[in-house]
């Protein structure tokens, strides 16, 4: 069954549009509350967000929904996602809410719940809560029993504690100069903190949020700005979050951007040596480069791959036993320390492989050489380009043309209204073709 509202990761939307509003908000925070709400003791749900100013909106919303159905909620103000998650469990919640939009731009905002166990909500349950909400308010509680709201002051200090944790208590961060890239969100207090605090010298950029700049020239999607300033301050590495820093990019000291891929890649030879792998493996999604693929494979470790989403990575780790995973976008899952991608923990684990064999960036992250990959976005506003014959008919040819030698991946996002187009091979040439005619087919069926 599909879904209505919920994407591959919660709801999103254009503020103020027909699914992000404050509606949708009120509504989801009643059938999310009364779907949660069951056992005798007194419920409660936390909610985070990031800097935009849609929070101020959608924030409010929730609440009300939620006090009605008769849960009290803690608000933590803008803290990144995986404290959220982190927090839900540590003050046993009933429910953890997120307001972000991730990497999105600010005139777009979403809703991301997580259980109380801190993961993700399955697709079974966010259908449910969907069907509540479409449904009419007939459980709200008695005006006695009605939910409290409140600020809880501490809930960054928590999250920079618990991150400083992962980092290996025989190790401090002491002579490295890094500059960290904050994109103007969730994290532009916590991560500079708890780097500064476990020694580093910290130079940072993309904290200076004003509601709609979070995103804008920054952060893990923006990297230029970050890698111009790693070079001009001649700084050991560049860090990169994102708007609700639950994904994670750096840059070497020549300023190269250095992408999800490789950095599992380290991880994963790293833990692998120490023999901290749960599983001889990690898992991955579908648009991890074949490069990763077959270094994993030559090192006696497997690459899982899932439908793209964090979440499915979760799943798929949780199912079979592995304790690494993620994105090459960024999403860094390590169910040893966190349930959800946590970009903050997932750059602490790659400082102190830098610190243990005092490596360059450059030499340290360059794990694999990558297969040529491309990918390329092509906005549509309405239809079903993917439908369309033209469409398939192109994708089957390229499918044709390209073999046994590389792979063709596209599809539709779960968070923009894009269609996304991927192809990777050892022929640089031909791949590059193979995008530019399915794009061009593309954009003349969406025009």
């Amino acid at each position: 069954m599909s879904k209505k509202y919920f994407g591959t990761d919660g709801i999103r939307g254009r503020v103020n549009g027909e699914m992000m509003n404050a509606e949708t908000a009120l509504r989801l925070g009643m059938a999310a509350g009364q779907y949660f709400r069951c056992g005798e003791h007194r419920h409660r749900v936390v909610i985070g967000k990031d800097t935009r100013l849609s929070g101020y909106m959608i924030e409010p919303a929730l609440v009300a929904g939620f006090t009605s159905m008769g849960m009290d909620v803690f608000l933590f103000g803008p803290i990144p996602t995986p404290a959220v998650a982190f927090l839900a469990r540590s003050l046993r919640a009933d429910l953890g809410v997120m307001i972000s939009a991730s990497h999105n731009a600010f005139e777009d905002n979403g809703i991301k719940l997580f259980g109380p166990d801190g993961f993700k909500l399955s697709d079974a349950i966010e259908q449910k809560i969907e069907q509540l909400m479409d449904a009419p308010a007939d459980d709200l509680v008695p005006s006695a029993e009605l939910g409290r709201a409140k600020r809880i002051d501490d809930s960054q200090a928590r999250y920079i504690e618990f991150a400083k944790r992962t980092f290996p208590k025989d190790l401090t961060l002491e002579g490295i100069k890094l500059v960290i890239d904050c994109a103007n969100g969730a994290a532009y207090k916590v991560a500079p903190t708890a780097l500064w605090e476990l020694g580093a010298e910290v130079i940072s950029m993309g904290v200076a949020p004003n509601g709609i700049n979070i995103n804008k020239g920054c952060g893990s999607t923006d990297t230029a700005a970050l890698a111009e300033r790693v070079r001009e301050t001649r700084a050991d590495i560049g860090i990169a979050l994102d708007g609700d820093a639950d994904r994670l990019i750096i840059c070497d000291e020549n300023g190269t951007v250095i992408d999800g891929d490789q950095i599992m890649g380290l991880v994963a030879r790293d833990w692998q040596a120490r023999e901290l792998l749960s599983a001889p493996g990690i898992v991955a999604t579908v648009m991890s480069n074949l490069g990763l693929e077959r270094h994993l494979q030559d090192n006696g470790l497997s690459l899982a791959r899932t439908q793209v989403g964090d979440r499915y990575v979760v799943e798929h780790m949780r199912q079979h036993g592995f304790n690494l995973g993620g994105e090459q976008s960024g999403h860094m899952v390590m169910s040893d320390f966190s349930t959800t991608g946590d970009g903050l923990i997932a750059a602490l684990q790659v400082l102190a492989v830098m610190k243990k064999t005092d490596k360059p960036v450059s030499d340290l992250c360059r794990v694999f050489t990558p297969v040529p990959q491309i990918l390329e976005n092509v906005r549509f506003s309405s239809g079903a380009p993917l439908e369309h014959a033209d469409v398939k008919a192109i994708i089957a040819a390229c499918e044709v043309k390209l073999g046994n030698q590389g792979r063709l991946l596209i599809r539709k996002s779960g968070t923009e209204p894009l269609i996304r187009v991927m192809a990777e091979g050892d022929d640089a040439a031909l791949v590059q073709q193979l995008v530019s005619e399915i794009v061009d087919t593309i954009q003349t069926v969406a025009a």
